[in-house]
């Protein structure tokens, strides 16, 4: 019981930070009473590994959807 406890409350504090994130460092605002907690999460961020996007082909999308009649 213990452990489930433990891990909603993981949960709830991650979600927490996701929405938080998303509400004020995202929009480049500051987090009102915390203005270090979102330099904190702006340097976890841009310490992070990203992919850069890839042009798609045309000739590399399936024609399924193109070729019937």
């Amino acid at each position: 019981m213990i452990l489930l406890l433990l891990a909603m409350l993981l949960i709830l504090v991650v979600a927490a930070a996701v929405v938080l994130y998303v509400a004020y460092p995202h929009r480049d605002q500051e987090v009102p009473g915390a203005p270090w907690l979102g330099d904190a999460m702006k340097r976890g961020v841009e310490a992070m590994p990203t992919l850069e996007e890839e042009p798609v082909r045309p000739e590399s999308l399936p024609l399924t959807e193109f070729t019937r009649s």
